[in-house]
């Protein structure tokens, strides 16, 4: 069974629960992907599936090596390719389509996908310095990066914070709760954020992290950590009233 789809972020939203709370949400159109290859363990060494996605290409655009590897599938290119590993592969055939369908709400969700790209940015909002003293005539070192190195080794350091190339990074999201399922939209509504901007393309796949909901007793959230029990209740004594 194939455990995640590629898709295109298509925004956030709100949504209100049961008890009237707002919930912060992410649409995402995922599918159908058709299956382009199977690969096998005995060939490959591995057991995985590649899904294409985005049929808003043209033949002239792709390069003939992978304009053949989609002929030999009888597939019409496919704008994003990825392959997902899978254990279950007995009944999947090459041209299957996987839909949105596999997902269920209440699952739990990896997001990947590039962040939003800054550009060249400088330290202050690249790694959030303070910045330089804005008094005693030293008005041109608001948003310097100040020292980058002493006397010796006389170089600047591998990993010194400087300014430079902000975001467009490949990151995952993980745990992300799905809240409902659209089949006939081809739409995942997830809770919380996912990487990039709107339509820019996402993997999503099953979480294979596993939590467990924490129990919060009543009596330990006034408990100091290392404290040992909770400190007890003093009853108050009545004021004695004062003679006259």
């Amino acid at each position: 069974m194939v455990n995640g789809l590629i898709g295109i972020k298509l925004g956030m939203t709100r949504i209100f629960d049961s008890k009237g709370e707002v919930i912060p949400v992410t649409l995402i159109k995922a599918g159908p992907c058709p299956i382009v290859q199977i690969k096998k363990k005995e060939k490959d060494g591995y057991n995985a599936v590649q899904l294409g996605y985005g049929d808003n290409c043209k033949e002239k655009n792709i390069p003939k090596p992978l304009l053949g590897h989609f002929k030999k599938a009888n597939l019409k290119p496919y704008r994003w390719l990825f392959e997902f590993k899978t254990d279950g592969i007995e009944n999947l055939q090459v041209g299957q389509e996987i839909k949105v369908d596999i997902f269920n709400t209440g699952d739990y969700v990896d997001v990947s996908g590039f962040t939003k790209g800054k550009g060249f940015q400088g330290v202050v909002k690249r790694h959030n310095f303070g910045g330089g003293p804005r008094t005693h005539g030293q008005s041109d070192r608001l948003r310097a990066p100040g020292a980058i190195g002493s006397q010796r080794p006389q170089r600047v350091k591998k990993g010194t914070k400087m300014a430079g190339h902000m975001g467009h990074i490949w990151k995952t999201i993980q745990h992300l709760e799905v809240k409902q399922v659209l089949p006939e939209k081809n739409v995942i509504i997830v809770k919380g954020s996912v990487p990039g901007n709107v339509n820019d393309f996402v993997i999503i796949k099953k979480t294979t992290k596993k939590t467990k909901p924490k129990l919060v007793v009543e009596a330990e959230r006034h408990t100091p950590k290392g404290k040992g029990k909770p400190p007890k209740e003093v009853e108050k004594k009545p004021e004695k009233k004062k003679g006259k």
